[in-house]
């Protein structure tokens, strides 16, 4: 792939002299969903598929980025003296709103930049192709312009504090964290009210992550996420009149329960009813897998996807029959929805004897049902993005 992104650097800017190369990953969420921006934990890996970019510095005021992917588009030029989202500059108002975002921390870029990318992340899959893009912009800028200060917890933040801000999606700070601070074979159990967090072998013996895209496209800057986000917000300030907590997160089962009806609205004490369990699913599943129970593991994704389907209300008919399908097959240890929801991607423990069955067998009942192909990849887990 180096090859080709340095050939393509050539052919758009006239030579490659200079050219740095990067990397950063995709990544999934094992368990732990939209419990992110309620003060809960969450259970992520970095992925080996990824976004890979090659930049060098300009001596002007523009940047021009390239995607590969997207060759249709040609080269988008923007002006670092012009920091501002144009529906025009595309998917690039993802690494341009890591560059105004550098600004308004204080990193103001004393050049401009040509940056060529190539990623496979499947576009609006839910494996954070946006996330992606954003820490690997952000390592891009820390390497270029030796702004050392930066760590890689703060490129992250950076990533989120733009799409927040800049592309207008209110999103937590799992995806981000999880493709900066990414291992290899480790998952990340992260408390994202502190940002403490430990690295967890996901050691699978008999089994593989396999993901199964839906091929239903979702965008999370539309407004159900923001809403998700909003009446979990209501909820906590209805519950914060009769108990003294900060997040969702702070809630175990019991206390929830005890205090739920200072929620006066039975759609905001489901989604509170989410964000408390699935926390404390996360730090079960965490635990179990410690312990070597994959099993329990497994039964815990499992109530994670019912959860989000019933109580959270992301998931989509396209969606519940791949979970339903794979339900339903031995060798099956757990399968939930994984990502924003709305679409995208699940996220299934398979046993590797099995593997074949679960590809050819739910591959051909979704067809059937659904009228399109999914597409499966079986993943391993790798490190954070970094300069190659």
């Amino acid at each position: 792939m180096k090859e080709k992104l340095l050939e393509k650097f050539k052919e758009l800017f006239g030579n490659a002299d200079g050219v740095s190369l990067y990397f950063s990953p995709g990544r999934v969420n094992l368990i732990g969903e939209h419990t992110d921006y309620n003060g809960g934990h969450v259970f992520p890996c970095a992925l080996t598929l990824g976004t890979y970019g090659a930049a060098r510095k300009r001596n002007d005021r523009l940047v021009h980025f390239y995607s590969m992917n997207l060759d249709h588009l040609g080269v988008i030029e923007a002006s670092l003296d012009e920091l501002v989202n144009k529906k025009e500059y595309n998917w690039a108002n993802y690494p341009f709103g890591v560059v105004w975002a550098f600004a308004e921390k204080g990193y103001t870029l004393d050049c401009g930049f040509d940056m060529v990318i190539w990623g496979n992340i499947p576009n609006g899959s839910g494996l954070s192709s946006s996330a992606s893009l954003e820490v690997l912009t952000g390592v891009i800028l820390k390497d270029l312009y030796g702004i050392d200060a930066l760590s890689m917890t703060d490129l992250a933040l950076i990533g989120q504090y733009s799409e927040n801000n800049f592309n207008g999606c209110n999103c937590g700070i799992m995806d981000q964290f999880a493709v900066a601070m990414g291992k290899k074979d480790h998952a990340i159990f992260l408390d994202t009210s502190t940002l403490n967090y430990e690295y967890a072998p996901v050691v699978l013996e008999d089994a593989k992550i396999v993901i199964t895209n839906s091929k239903v496209k979702h965008s999370l800057v539309d407004s159900a996420y923001n809403q998700r986000r909003q009446e979990c917000t209501d909820a906590l300030s209805e519950l914060q009149s009769v108990v003294e907590i900060k997040t969702l997160g702070d809630l175990d089962e019991e206390t929830f329960e005890k205090h739920k009806d200072a929620i006066k609205d039975p759609i905001r004490q489901k989604r509170a009813r989410h964000a408390v369990k699935e926390n404390q699913r996360t730090i079960q599943a965490v635990a179990a897998l410690r312990a070597g129970d994959i099993t329990r593991f497994g039964q815990l994704m499992n109530q994670s996807h019912i959860s989000l389907r019933d109580d959270y209300e992301v998931s989509c008919e396209e969606i519940d029959i791949l979970v339903d399908l794979a339900w339903a097959l031995p060798g099956v240890i757990g399968s939930r929805i994984t990502g924003g929801g709305f679409g995208g991607c699940t996220v299934s423990i398979v046993k590797n004897d099995a593997v074949d069955t679960f590809t050819e067998s739910i591959g051909q009942a979704y067809k059937e049902k659904v009228g399109h192909e999914a597409e499966f990849y079986i993943v391993d887990i790798g490190d954070g993005a970094k300069r190659l």
